[in-house]
């Protein structure tokens, strides 16, 4: 989710609104919190990967799971690797919902139709991947950092760490294992109970 400093976001590229404007379902890749958005919890889902790019928190929140004086960070479709997801089947006035719950505020995210493999065969699905090119990209900090950062933040919306363990637990409970999120929860809770090495 996107930070809230503006309420209005990008108009729709004309491809994307072509989906919604189409009359059919869209697809939506989901790899974070639209896993447990409680708004889309009764849409039909197919277990989904996408290639191209990763799971990574790589974007600074400053608003709603941190402050500017303690940003928490946020996840975001990285560049490189493969993420395994879902793929929400929505119908098209649900668009409009999502796409202003992910570019509403700071622009973080480029919207993409993209490739996604179901066990039916690839679908088209629209998936909001990282911006490395805006400010609130951090990619590649330390382990320990994130670790810190997201122990540490706490926003609008809550605190960063029950963001991260949330999603993790809907990604475990989907069997969608992501090992680098397993070895910074570690490091989380290896710093909550007072590890400092």
């Amino acid at each position: 989710m996107t930070e809230s400093h503006s309420p209005l976001a990008p108009p729709m590229p004309s491809e994307i609104a072509a989906l919604r404007d189409g009359g059919k379902p869209v697809w939506i890749f989901a790899y974070g919190s639209l896993l447990w958005d409680a708004r889309l919890r009764d849409a039909p889902t197919e277990a989904a990967l996408l290639r191209g790019y990763h799971r990574s928190f790589c974007l600074y929140s400053y608003d709603y799971r941190g402050t500017p004086a303690r940003p928490g960070l946020t996840l975001g479709l990285d560049r490189g690797g493969s993420c395994r997801g879902a793929a929400l089947r929505l119908p098209t006035d649900a668009l409009d919902r999502v796409w202003h719950r992910e570019m509403s505020g700071r622009l973080v995210y480029a919207a993409r139709l993209l490739l996604v493999y179901t066990a039916k065969g690839a679908r088209q699905a629209l998936a909001f991947t990282a911006l490395r090119s805006c400010a609130d990209y951090v990619g590649r900090l330390p382990l320990d950092q994130k670790a810190r950062m997201i122990l540490g933040a706490v926003g609008r919306h809550g605190a960063c760490r029950d963001y991260f363990e949330n999603t993790l637990r809907h990604l475990e409970q989907l069997g969608f294992a992501d090992a680098p999120l397993r070895r910074l929860a570690e490091r989380v809770q290896a710093l909550a109970a007072g590890d400092r090495v």
